[in-house]
């Protein structure tokens, strides 16, 4: 992996994201990706994109698994696709460390990790959901990470949590 790939954490960083994700239940991390990477992640999504390797998402998995497009319309590529170059292998490294650092510090148990690129056209959304199938509650974390140059609130796109209060 490049020198340049990722920032990591220092331990007062990582233990602050801990306590943050112990108690209200989320955290914004910013800078975990050096700008090389998040730019290579960026221009290779792009490249995907372009090539047609970016399929329509859908929702439920297996045998429930549909196209839903007033549910959620990006389209997505997983990281691990043989489609996907070095800076995807870069990005999992890097939230495979997260990953390892936040179980030591929360005993999450999380033993895997999956991640994708995901495209919204502009007019289309993600409606609000829990981020875990319905019969399965083995997804602990989910990170978003945003590769959107120079994005501004206007443009949209914000995730929005539904928090209890």
């Amino acid at each position: 992996m490049p020198a340049t790939a990722l920032h990591a954490p220092d331990e007062d960083r990582l233990e602050a994201l801990a306590e943050a994700l112990a108690g209200p239940g989320w955290a914004l991390l910013e800078g975990m990706l050096t700008p090389a990477l998040a730019e290579a992640l960026a221009t290779e999504a792009r490249g995907l994109a372009t090539a047609g390797r970016l399929v329509p998402a859908g929702v439920g998995r297996a045998g429930s698994h549909t196209g839903r497009p007033d549910i959620r319309g990006d389209a997505t590529c997983w990281l691990d696709d043989p489609a996907c170059g070095q800076a995807a292998a870069d990005f999992m490294a890097v939230a495979d460390g997260l990953r390892q650092a936040l179980n030591r510090r929360l005993m999450l148990g999380m033993e895997t990790l999956e991640a994708h690129y995901a495209h919204y056209p502009p007019g289309t959304g993600y409606a609000r959901h829990r981020d875990r199938f319905r019969d399965d509650d083995a997804r602990v974390l989910s990170m978003v990470t945003y590769l959107n140059r120079d994005w501004q609130p206007g443009h949209g796109g914000a995730l929005r949590l539904h928090l209890p209060e």
